[in-house]
C-alpha cells in the first residue's frame, strides 16, 4: 500500500512536505526491485540539493542506483541508522527517509498522488 501522506516521483522516490522540510526516501516499488540493500551513501548535513540532481547512493546486492532529489534546498538531517543498517530500506522504505532538505525551491508540477503514483507502477509492469 502506498501511503496518502506524501507525494511521488517517476524515479520512485518519495517526498514528505512538513512545513520548509521534506523527507525523502525511496518508495517500497524502488527497494524491491533493487533487492537487498547493502549500502546507502548517505549526503552531509548541510549539502546543497537541487531538483533532479543525485543526493544519496543505495547499493544492493544487484546494482548500485541514484536517488534523486525532489526538491533545491539544504539538507538538515540524514538518517543515520542507514549507515549500520542500510536493509531497513527494505523491510519499510516508506518508514525510513534518507534525508531532510529544508527547500527553497519543489516542482509540485513533477510529483504524483498516491493514487496516480500506484497507476504510474501498474502501467510499467
Amino acid at each position: 500500500m502506498v501511503p496518502n501522506d506524501r507525494k511521488y516521483t517517476r524515479d520512485h522516490e518519495w517526498v514528505m512536505v512538513e512545513g520548509n522540510i521534506a523527507k525523502m526516501g525511496i518508495t517500497a516499488h524502488a527497494a524491491e526491485a533493487l533487492g537487498d540493500i547493502v549500502y546507502v551513501e548517505l549526503p552531509v548535513v548541510g549539502d546543497e540539493t537541487a531538483i533532479g540532481e543525485s543526493y544519496c547512493v543505495v547499493e544492493s546486492v544487484k546494482a548500485s542506483s541514484a536517488v534523486y532529489s525532489a526538491v533545491t534546498g539544504t539538507v538538515t538531517e540524514v538518517n543515520e541508522e542507514l549507515d549500520a543498517a542500510p536493509e531497513l530500506l527494505n523491510e519499510d522504505a516508506f518508514a525510513n527517509f534518507i534525508a531532510a532538505v529544508e527547500f527553497t525551491e519543489i516542482n509540485e508540477d513533477e510529483l504524483m498522488d498516491a493514487e496516480a503514483y500506484e497507476q504510474f507502477c501498474a502501467e510499467e509492469e
